[in-house]
Protein backbone atom coordinates (compact mmCIF):
# COMPACT_ATOMS: atom_id res chain seq x y z
CA UNK A 1 0.00 0.00 0.00
CA UNK A 2 1.23 3.46 -0.82
CA UNK A 3 -0.13 6.95 -0.34
CA UNK A 4 -0.74 9.50 -3.05
CA UNK A 5 -3.60 11.68 -1.95
CA UNK A 6 -5.71 8.60 -1.24
CA UNK A 7 -4.68 5.08 -0.41
CA UNK A 8 -4.05 2.79 -3.37
CA UNK A 9 -2.35 -0.52 -4.19
CA UNK A 10 0.44 -1.08 -6.64
CA UNK A 11 -0.30 -4.24 -8.57
CA UNK A 12 3.37 -5.19 -8.99
CA UNK A 13 4.27 -4.75 -5.30
CA UNK A 14 3.41 -7.66 -2.95
CA UNK A 15 1.14 -6.59 -0.13
CA UNK A 16 3.06 -6.54 3.17
CA UNK A 17 1.60 -8.35 6.17
CA UNK A 18 2.36 -5.69 8.77
CA UNK A 19 1.35 -2.84 6.47
CA UNK A 20 -2.03 -4.48 5.95
CA UNK A 21 -2.30 -4.92 9.71
CA UNK A 22 -1.68 -1.21 10.28
CA UNK A 23 -4.27 -0.45 7.62
CA UNK A 24 -6.90 -2.15 9.81
CA UNK A 25 -6.25 0.46 12.49
CA UNK A 26 -7.01 3.33 10.13
CA UNK A 27 -10.28 1.75 9.05
CA UNK A 28 -11.37 0.38 12.44
CA UNK A 29 -14.80 1.64 13.51
CA UNK A 30 -14.75 -0.17 16.85
CA UNK A 31 -14.91 2.47 19.60
CA UNK A 32 -12.70 0.31 21.85
CA UNK A 33 -9.29 0.61 20.26
CA UNK A 34 -7.29 -1.71 22.56
CA UNK A 35 -7.56 -5.26 23.85
CA UNK A 36 -10.89 -4.36 25.47
CA UNK A 37 -12.43 -4.41 22.00
CA UNK A 38 -11.26 -7.93 21.19
CA UNK A 39 -14.66 -9.50 21.83
CA UNK A 40 -16.22 -7.47 19.04
CA UNK A 41 -13.37 -8.34 16.66
CA UNK A 42 -13.61 -12.04 17.53
CA UNK A 43 -17.31 -11.96 16.70
CA UNK A 44 -16.46 -10.39 13.35
CA UNK A 45 -13.86 -13.07 12.63
CA UNK A 46 -16.29 -15.82 13.61
CA UNK A 47 -18.94 -14.29 11.35
CA UNK A 48 -16.64 -14.09 8.32
CA UNK A 49 -15.53 -17.70 8.70
CA UNK A 50 -19.20 -18.62 8.94
CA UNK A 51 -19.81 -16.74 5.70
CA UNK A 52 -17.07 -18.80 4.04
CA UNK A 53 -18.82 -21.98 5.11
CA UNK A 54 -22.13 -20.58 3.90
CA UNK A 55 -20.66 -19.81 0.47
CA UNK A 56 -19.31 -23.36 0.18
CA UNK A 57 -22.66 -24.79 1.25
CA UNK A 58 -24.49 -22.76 -1.40
CA UNK A 59 -21.98 -23.85 -4.04
CA UNK A 60 -22.43 -27.52 -3.14
CA UNK A 61 -26.21 -27.15 -3.09
CA UNK A 62 -26.81 -24.89 -6.06
CA UNK A 63 -23.74 -25.86 -8.11
CA UNK A 64 -23.40 -23.81 -11.32
CA UNK A 65 -26.40 -21.62 -10.50
CA UNK A 66 -24.36 -20.07 -7.69
CA UNK A 67 -22.24 -18.04 -10.08
CA UNK A 68 -20.92 -15.59 -7.48
CA UNK A 69 -19.00 -18.26 -5.54
CA UNK A 70 -15.64 -16.96 -6.75
CA UNK A 71 -16.27 -13.37 -5.71
CA UNK A 72 -17.82 -14.31 -2.37
CA UNK A 73 -14.96 -16.59 -1.37
CA UNK A 74 -12.33 -13.94 -2.22
CA UNK A 75 -14.30 -11.30 -0.34
CA UNK A 76 -14.90 -13.42 2.76
CA UNK A 77 -11.25 -14.50 2.97
CA UNK A 78 -10.26 -10.84 2.74
CA UNK A 79 -12.69 -9.85 5.47
CA UNK A 80 -11.46 -12.70 7.69
CA UNK A 81 -7.90 -11.44 7.19
CA UNK A 82 -8.95 -7.94 8.25
CA UNK A 83 -10.53 -9.14 11.50
CA UNK A 84 -7.66 -11.50 12.25
CA UNK A 85 -4.98 -8.86 11.62
CA UNK A 86 -6.88 -6.36 13.75
CA UNK A 87 -7.29 -8.84 16.58
CA UNK A 88 -3.58 -9.70 16.51
CA UNK A 89 -2.65 -6.03 16.66
CA UNK A 90 -4.88 -5.47 19.68
CA UNK A 91 -3.16 -8.44 21.29
CA UNK A 92 0.23 -6.79 20.64
CA UNK A 93 1.38 -9.21 17.95
CA UNK A 94 2.71 -8.39 14.50
CA UNK A 95 1.05 -10.31 11.69
CA UNK A 96 4.46 -11.23 10.26
CA UNK A 97 5.51 -12.80 13.57
CA UNK A 98 2.32 -14.87 13.72
CA UNK A 99 2.89 -15.94 10.11
CA UNK A 100 6.42 -17.10 10.92
CA UNK A 101 5.23 -19.20 13.85
CA UNK A 102 2.25 -20.55 11.92
CA UNK A 103 4.33 -21.89 9.07
CA UNK A 104 6.81 -23.79 11.26
CA UNK A 105 4.65 -26.91 11.23
CA UNK A 106 4.17 -26.61 7.48
CA UNK A 107 7.81 -27.27 6.62
CA UNK A 108 6.93 -29.37 3.60
CA UNK A 109 5.73 -26.22 1.82
CA UNK A 110 8.17 -24.36 -0.43
CA UNK A 111 7.77 -20.73 0.52
CA UNK A 112 8.83 -17.71 -1.46
CA UNK A 113 10.08 -15.98 1.68
CA UNK A 114 13.61 -16.96 2.72
CA UNK A 115 14.17 -15.02 5.95
CA UNK A 116 10.61 -15.26 7.16
CA UNK A 117 7.35 -14.13 5.58
CA UNK A 118 6.84 -10.39 5.21
CA UNK A 119 4.17 -10.36 2.48
CA UNK A 120 1.05 -12.37 1.73
CA UNK A 121 2.77 -13.86 -1.29
CA UNK A 122 5.45 -15.30 0.99
CA UNK A 123 2.81 -17.38 2.74
CA UNK A 124 1.87 -19.52 -0.22
CA UNK A 125 3.79 -21.95 -2.37
CA UNK A 126 6.20 -20.42 -4.85
CA UNK A 127 4.90 -20.35 -8.41
CA UNK A 128 1.39 -21.25 -7.30
CA UNK A 129 -1.19 -20.39 -9.97
CA UNK A 130 -4.60 -19.36 -8.66
CA UNK A 131 -7.58 -19.88 -10.91
CA UNK A 132 -11.14 -20.44 -9.73
CA UNK A 133 -11.60 -21.14 -5.99
CA UNK A 134 -11.94 -24.87 -5.40
CA UNK A 135 -14.72 -26.73 -3.65
CA UNK A 136 -15.25 -30.27 -2.44
CA UNK A 137 -14.43 -32.43 0.57
CA UNK A 138 -10.93 -31.10 1.24
CA UNK A 139 -12.10 -27.51 1.19
CA UNK A 140 -15.00 -28.39 3.46
CA UNK A 141 -12.70 -30.15 5.92
CA UNK A 142 -10.22 -27.26 6.05
CA UNK A 143 -12.93 -24.63 6.51
CA UNK A 144 -14.59 -26.63 9.27
CA UNK A 145 -11.20 -26.94 10.98
CA UNK A 146 -10.75 -23.17 10.69
CA UNK A 147 -14.23 -22.58 12.11
CA UNK A 148 -13.43 -24.93 14.98
CA UNK A 149 -10.26 -23.01 15.83
CA UNK A 150 -12.07 -19.68 15.78
CA UNK A 151 -14.90 -21.15 17.86
CA UNK A 152 -12.34 -22.32 20.44
CA UNK A 153 -10.86 -18.82 20.55
CA UNK A 154 -14.28 -17.28 21.16
CA UNK A 155 -14.95 -19.87 23.86
CA UNK A 156 -11.64 -19.12 25.57
CA UNK A 157 -12.40 -15.39 25.46
CA UNK A 158 -15.95 -15.70 26.78
CA UNK A 159 -14.79 -17.94 29.64
CA UNK A 160 -12.04 -15.50 30.57
CA UNK A 161 -9.20 -17.95 29.91
CA UNK A 162 -7.26 -15.59 27.65
CA UNK A 163 -8.19 -12.16 28.93
CA UNK A 164 -5.11 -12.09 31.15
CA UNK A 165 -3.21 -14.95 29.56
CA UNK A 166 -1.12 -13.63 26.69
CA UNK A 167 0.51 -16.99 25.99
CA UNK A 168 -2.82 -18.73 25.47
CA UNK A 169 -4.10 -15.90 23.29
CA UNK A 170 -0.92 -16.00 21.23
CA UNK A 171 -1.18 -19.78 20.81
CA UNK A 172 -4.81 -19.54 19.72
CA UNK A 173 -4.04 -16.87 17.13
CA UNK A 174 -1.16 -18.87 15.68
CA UNK A 175 -3.34 -21.98 15.34
CA UNK A 176 -6.09 -19.97 13.64
CA UNK A 177 -3.67 -18.45 11.18
CA UNK A 178 -2.20 -21.86 10.40
CA UNK A 179 -5.72 -23.17 9.72
CA UNK A 180 -6.45 -20.12 7.58
CA UNK A 181 -3.34 -20.78 5.47
CA UNK A 182 -4.35 -24.40 4.94
CA UNK A 183 -7.92 -23.40 4.05
CA UNK A 184 -6.66 -20.86 1.50
CA UNK A 185 -4.42 -23.50 -0.10
CA UNK A 186 -7.22 -26.05 -0.30
CA UNK A 187 -9.67 -23.45 -1.65
CA UNK A 188 -7.13 -22.25 -4.22
CA UNK A 189 -7.37 -18.67 -2.98
CA UNK A 190 -4.56 -16.11 -3.21
CA UNK A 191 -4.29 -14.41 0.16
CA UNK A 192 -2.62 -11.45 -1.54
CA UNK A 193 -5.63 -11.05 -3.84
CA UNK A 194 -8.05 -11.46 -0.93
CA UNK A 195 -6.27 -8.84 1.17
CA UNK A 196 -6.12 -6.43 -1.77
CA UNK A 197 -9.83 -6.88 -2.36
CA UNK A 198 -10.47 -6.03 1.28
CA UNK A 199 -8.37 -2.84 1.07
CA UNK A 200 -10.18 -1.65 -2.04
CA UNK A 201 -13.58 -2.50 -0.54
CA UNK A 202 -12.80 -0.86 2.81
CA UNK A 203 -11.34 2.32 1.34
CA UNK A 204 -14.39 2.61 -0.90
CA UNK A 205 -16.60 2.53 2.18
CA UNK A 206 -14.45 4.38 4.73
CA UNK A 207 -11.82 6.49 2.93
CA UNK A 208 -9.12 8.22 4.90
CA UNK A 209 -9.91 11.37 2.92
CA UNK A 210 -13.11 12.02 1.00
CA UNK A 211 -12.28 13.04 -2.55
CA UNK A 212 -14.97 13.98 -5.06
CA UNK A 213 -14.31 13.12 -8.70
CA UNK A 214 -15.36 15.35 -11.59
CA UNK A 215 -18.98 15.31 -12.65
CA UNK A 216 -19.88 12.90 -15.44
CA UNK A 217 -21.12 15.65 -17.74
CA UNK A 218 -18.36 18.21 -17.12
CA UNK A 219 -17.02 17.81 -20.66
CA UNK A 220 -20.42 18.12 -22.32
CA UNK A 221 -22.09 21.33 -23.56
CA UNK A 222 -23.82 23.26 -20.80
CA UNK A 223 -27.22 22.54 -22.34
CA UNK A 224 -26.56 18.82 -21.81
CA UNK A 225 -25.45 19.23 -18.20
CA UNK A 226 -27.58 18.72 -15.15
CA UNK A 227 -28.07 22.27 -13.77
CA UNK A 228 -25.41 22.84 -11.15
CA UNK A 229 -27.95 24.39 -8.81
CA UNK A 230 -31.61 23.40 -8.88
CA UNK A 231 -34.43 24.62 -6.65
CA UNK A 232 -37.34 22.23 -7.00
CA UNK A 233 -40.76 22.71 -5.38
CA UNK A 234 -42.70 19.74 -4.01
CA UNK A 235 -46.37 20.64 -3.76
CA UNK A 236 -48.97 18.27 -2.29
CA UNK A 237 -52.52 18.57 -3.59
CA UNK A 238 -55.79 16.75 -3.03
CA UNK A 239 -57.34 15.34 -6.17
CA UNK A 240 -60.63 13.66 -5.40
CA UNK A 241 -59.86 11.24 -2.58
CA UNK A 242 -56.20 10.94 -3.43
CA UNK A 243 -53.16 12.92 -2.43
CA UNK A 244 -50.83 13.93 -5.25
CA UNK A 245 -47.43 15.55 -5.33
CA UNK A 246 -46.39 17.89 -8.11
CA UNK A 247 -42.69 18.58 -8.65
CA UNK A 248 -42.04 22.00 -10.20
CA UNK A 249 -38.83 23.60 -11.48
CA UNK A 250 -38.63 27.15 -12.79
CA UNK A 251 -42.42 27.31 -12.77
CA UNK A 252 -42.79 24.22 -14.95
CA UNK A 253 -44.07 20.85 -13.74
CA UNK A 254 -41.56 18.02 -13.96
CA UNK A 255 -43.40 14.91 -15.07
CA UNK A 256 -46.90 13.99 -13.98
CA UNK A 257 -48.41 14.34 -10.51
CA UNK A 258 -47.51 11.32 -8.37
CA UNK A 259 -49.60 9.29 -5.97
CA UNK A 260 -48.44 6.47 -3.68
CA UNK A 261 -49.70 3.84 -6.14
CA UNK A 262 -50.75 1.46 -3.39
CA UNK A 263 -53.76 0.94 -1.14
CA UNK A 264 -51.87 1.72 2.06
CA UNK A 265 -50.45 5.26 1.94
CA UNK A 266 -46.70 5.51 2.55
CA UNK A 267 -45.76 8.88 0.97
CA UNK A 268 -44.06 7.26 -2.01
CA UNK A 269 -45.37 10.25 -3.94
CA UNK A 270 -42.34 12.14 -2.61
CA UNK A 271 -39.83 9.57 -3.87
CA UNK A 272 -38.50 11.89 -6.60
CA UNK A 273 -36.38 13.41 -3.86
CA UNK A 274 -34.06 10.42 -4.26
CA UNK A 275 -33.49 11.24 -7.92
CA UNK A 276 -32.50 14.73 -6.81
CA UNK A 277 -30.18 13.29 -4.18
CA UNK A 278 -28.51 11.06 -6.76
CA UNK A 279 -28.08 14.04 -9.08
CA UNK A 280 -26.85 16.44 -6.41
CA UNK A 281 -24.41 14.09 -4.70
CA UNK A 282 -23.46 11.48 -7.30
CA UNK A 283 -23.88 13.73 -10.34
CA UNK A 284 -26.04 10.98 -11.87
CA UNK A 285 -29.73 10.65 -12.63
CA UNK A 286 -30.99 9.36 -15.99
CA UNK A 287 -34.51 9.91 -14.65
CA UNK A 288 -33.93 13.59 -13.96
CA UNK A 289 -32.22 13.98 -17.35
CA UNK A 290 -35.33 12.55 -19.02
CA UNK A 291 -37.61 14.91 -17.07
CA UNK A 292 -35.45 17.92 -17.95
CA UNK A 293 -34.86 16.72 -21.52
CA UNK A 294 -31.11 17.10 -21.24
CA UNK A 295 -29.88 13.77 -22.51
CA UNK A 296 -26.31 13.88 -23.82
CA UNK A 297 -27.20 13.56 -27.47
CA UNK A 298 -23.90 15.01 -28.66
CA UNK A 299 -22.45 11.58 -27.88
CA UNK A 300 -24.77 8.90 -29.34
CA UNK A 301 -23.23 6.10 -27.27
CA UNK A 302 -23.71 8.02 -24.01
CA UNK A 303 -27.19 9.10 -25.08
CA UNK A 304 -28.28 5.54 -25.79
CA UNK A 305 -26.59 3.74 -22.92
CA UNK A 306 -25.94 6.06 -19.98
CA UNK A 307 -29.04 8.22 -20.49
CA UNK A 308 -31.29 5.62 -22.11
CA UNK A 309 -34.40 3.79 -20.98
CA UNK A 310 -32.59 0.92 -19.30
CA UNK A 311 -30.51 3.24 -17.11
CA UNK A 312 -33.70 5.12 -16.26
CA UNK A 313 -35.44 1.89 -15.23
CA UNK A 314 -32.47 0.86 -13.09
CA UNK A 315 -32.51 4.18 -11.26
CA UNK A 316 -36.25 3.93 -10.67
CA UNK A 317 -35.74 0.40 -9.37
CA UNK A 318 -33.03 1.50 -6.97
CA UNK A 319 -35.18 4.39 -5.73
CA UNK A 320 -38.16 2.11 -5.09
CA UNK A 321 -36.04 -0.56 -3.44
CA UNK A 322 -34.20 1.74 -1.04
CA UNK A 323 -37.50 3.52 -0.31
CA UNK A 324 -39.13 0.27 0.81
CA UNK A 325 -36.02 -0.79 2.68
CA UNK A 326 -35.75 2.57 4.42
CA UNK A 327 -39.37 2.60 5.55
CA UNK A 328 -38.79 -0.74 7.28
CA UNK A 329 -36.06 1.03 9.27
CA UNK A 330 -37.90 4.20 10.27
CA UNK A 331 -36.82 6.07 7.14
CA UNK A 332 -33.25 5.82 8.52
CA UNK A 333 -34.04 8.57 11.02
CA UNK A 334 -31.49 7.43 13.58
CA UNK A 335 -29.12 5.72 11.17
CA UNK A 336 -25.65 7.06 10.45
CA UNK A 337 -24.30 4.12 8.46
CA UNK A 338 -25.99 1.75 6.03
CA UNK A 339 -25.67 -2.00 5.89
CA UNK A 340 -22.89 -3.10 3.53
CA UNK A 341 -25.18 -5.65 1.87
CA UNK A 342 -27.54 -2.85 0.80
CA UNK A 343 -24.74 -0.77 -0.70
CA UNK A 344 -23.20 -3.80 -2.38
CA UNK A 345 -26.55 -4.67 -3.99
CA UNK A 346 -26.91 -1.11 -5.30
CA UNK A 347 -23.39 -1.29 -6.74
CA UNK A 348 -24.25 -4.55 -8.51
CA UNK A 349 -27.37 -3.00 -10.02
CA UNK A 350 -25.37 -0.21 -11.66
CA UNK A 351 -22.49 -2.40 -12.86
CA UNK A 352 -21.59 -1.40 -16.41
CA UNK A 353 -22.80 2.19 -16.04
CA UNK A 354 -20.76 5.32 -15.34
CA UNK A 355 -22.09 5.69 -11.80
CA UNK A 356 -20.47 2.36 -10.85
CA UNK A 357 -17.30 4.46 -10.51
CA UNK A 358 -18.72 6.17 -7.44
CA UNK A 359 -17.40 4.65 -4.20
CA UNK A 360 -19.76 3.15 -1.65
CA UNK A 361 -19.35 6.02 0.77
CA UNK A 362 -20.87 8.39 -1.82
CA UNK A 363 -23.82 6.06 -2.35
CA UNK A 364 -24.30 5.86 1.41
CA UNK A 365 -24.19 9.64 1.73
CA UNK A 366 -26.63 10.14 -1.16
CA UNK A 367 -29.14 7.65 0.25
CA UNK A 368 -29.01 8.98 3.80
CA UNK A 369 -29.25 12.60 2.64
CA UNK A 370 -32.16 11.68 0.38
CA UNK A 371 -34.00 10.17 3.33
CA UNK A 372 -33.21 13.16 5.52
CA UNK A 373 -34.94 15.47 3.04
CA UNK A 374 -37.74 12.94 2.48
CA UNK A 375 -38.51 13.02 6.21
CA UNK A 376 -38.77 16.83 6.05
CA UNK A 377 -41.13 16.67 3.08
CA UNK A 378 -43.26 14.06 4.79
CA UNK A 379 -43.51 16.18 7.90
CA UNK A 380 -44.35 19.49 6.20
CA UNK A 381 -46.26 18.04 3.19
CA UNK A 382 -44.46 20.41 0.81
CA UNK A 383 -41.24 22.34 0.51
CA UNK A 384 -38.36 23.47 -1.68
CA UNK A 385 -35.46 21.09 -2.29
CA UNK A 386 -32.20 22.57 -3.54
CA UNK A 387 -29.36 20.52 -4.96
CA UNK A 388 -25.89 21.92 -5.56
CA UNK A 389 -23.74 19.66 -7.72
CA UNK A 390 -20.58 21.63 -7.03
CA UNK A 391 -21.06 21.29 -3.28
CA UNK A 392 -22.53 17.77 -3.61
CA UNK A 393 -25.42 18.73 -1.39
CA UNK A 394 -29.18 18.54 -1.06
CA UNK A 395 -31.11 20.79 1.37
CA UNK A 396 -34.73 21.35 2.36
CA UNK A 397 -36.54 24.56 3.18
CA UNK A 398 -40.15 25.16 4.04
CA UNK A 399 -42.24 26.74 1.34
CA UNK A 400 -43.20 30.32 2.17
Amino acid sequence: MRHQGSLFLEEDVPLALDEFQQFTVRTDKNEKSDIAGLGFVFLGLFGEVGSLLSALKKKQRDKESFSSYHDEVIEEFGDALWYFANAALRAGMNLSDIAERARLSLADWTYQGKAGPSTFEDLQKAGRAFAEPAEGQQVETSLLALAGRVGMLVSHWSSGQIRDNGDQLSADLVEIFRSLLIAAEEANVSLDAAARHNVIKTVGRWPEKRVWDKLFDDDFPDYEQIPRIMRVEFIERTHGQRQQVVMRYNGVNLGSPLTDNRLEADDYRYHDVFHLAFAGILGWSPTLRALLRIKRKSNPAVDENEDGARANIIEEGISTWIFNHGLRHGAFKHVKSLDYALLKAVRELVTGYEVAQRPLWQWEYAILEGFRVFRELREHRNGVVTIDLEQRSIVFERMS
